[in-house]
C-alpha cells in the first residue's frame, strides 16, 4: 500500500511542478533541460522505490501510475476545467502587432522564440510582420501574419 500512496503523490508532484514550469519546459529541450530530467528521474526513483526494488514492487509501481494517468484522462475529457487545469490552454501573447510582455515574461518566452517561429512556419523577418502569435497548450508557437496590402 505504500508504494501505491507514494506513487500517486508523486505523480501528482510532478503533474503540477511541469505544469507550472509552463508550456515551453518540454517543448524544447536542451542539454541542460536533458540533464536535469535524469536527475529527476532518478530522484523519483528513489523516492518511489525506496530500499525495495523488488519485481513485485516495480509492477505495482507500474500499475499505480498507469492507472492514475487513465483515471486523469478520463477525467479530463468529462470534466474541461480539470483538462484546463492539467494541459493549459492556448494563450494570446501577440495581439494585432502588439507583443504582450506580461504573458510572455509569465510564459518564459522572448522575441526571439516568436520570431523563429515565424521564420519557420511563414519565412517572416520581422515582428512588425506579425499580427497574432498564439503560445499552444503542446508549447508551439503559432503565427497569423499581418494581412499584407498591395
Amino acid at each position: 500500500m505504500d508504494t501505491i500512496i507514494k506513487g500517486a503523490i508523486i505523480y501528482i508532484f510532478l503533474l503540477l511542478i511541469f505544469r507550472l514550469s509552463g508550456k515551453r519546459t518540454m517543448y524544447d529541450v536542451t542539454v541542460f533541460d536533458f540533464v536535469l530530467l535524469l536527475i529527476i528521474a532518478e530522484t523519483t526513483q528513489q523516492a518511489l522505490l525506496g530500499d525495495d526494488f523488488s519485481l513485485t514492487n516495480g509492477l505495482l509501481l507500474i500499475t499505480t501510475l498507469i492507472v492514475l494517468d487513465i483515471i486523469i484522462s478520463l477525467l479530463k475529457q468529462k470534466y474541461s476545467p480539470i483538462e484546463k487545469l492539467v494541459d493549459g490552454g492556448p494563450m494570446i501573447i501577440m495581439d494585432k502587432g502588439q507583443l504582450l510582455k506580461d504573458r510572455m515574461q509569465k510564459e518564459r518566452i522572448d522575441e526571439s522564440d516568436i520570431l523563429e517561429s515565424a521564420r519557420d512556419l511563414h519565412g517572416l523577418q520581422r515582428l512588425d510582420q506579425i499580427k497574432y502569435a498564439i503560445l499552444e497548450k503542446n508549447g508551439n508557437i503559432t503565427i497569423i501574419p499581418q494581412e499584407k496590402t498591395s
